[in-house]
């Protein structure tokens, strides 16, 4: 098994990105042969009702999670909510699930963005050039255009 620092965690609902303030995370590559990964975070306790309720409905839920530097880019994962555990003012999310993508494409999904946002010409140039640098969250099932 391969075990990764989590640096931030978004859950992705209708292409919309819901962000989660972290105080840590743990990501484990199971490398059982199914390519099953556990996402572990440890974040306020405020969070509790909407992680009960996502658990509640049984149904997949769709995270991005940041692994090892906060430059890196989000990779995205299918889950299921296995153990949500209260201690004090936090708590703890066990998420279960499998990568979604193995290729990286955030250049295109970025451009695809601003590209939906009305940028063109110099201006979108100008727009792709700084946000490949500070890399804002897009949900990465945000479906390029052909």
């Amino acid at each position: 098994m391969k075990t990764f620092k989590v640096i931030s965690l978004q859950v992705v609902e209708k292409d919309e990105l819901h962000d989660f303030e972290i105080v840590d995370g743990l990501i484990i590559n199971k490398e059982d042969g199914q390519s099953t990964w556990l996402v572990e975070t440890y974040l306020s306790n405020e969070y509790i009702e909407f992680f009960q309720e996502a658990q509640q409905r049984k149904e997949d839920l769709e995270i991005q999670v940041v692994i090892s530097h906060k430059a890196n880019d989000p990779a995205a994962f299918m889950t299921t909510i296995r153990c949500i555990k209260e201690m004090d003012e936090h708590i703890s999310i066990m998420f279960e699930g499998k990568l979604k993508k193995q290729r990286n494409e955030y250049a295109e999904l970025l451009l695809d963005d601003l590209v939906r946002k009305g940028y063109s010409g110099e201006e979108l140039i100008r727009e792709f050039r700084e946000k490949m640098v500070s890399k804002p969250r897009i949900p990465a099932t945000a479906k390029p255009s052909t």
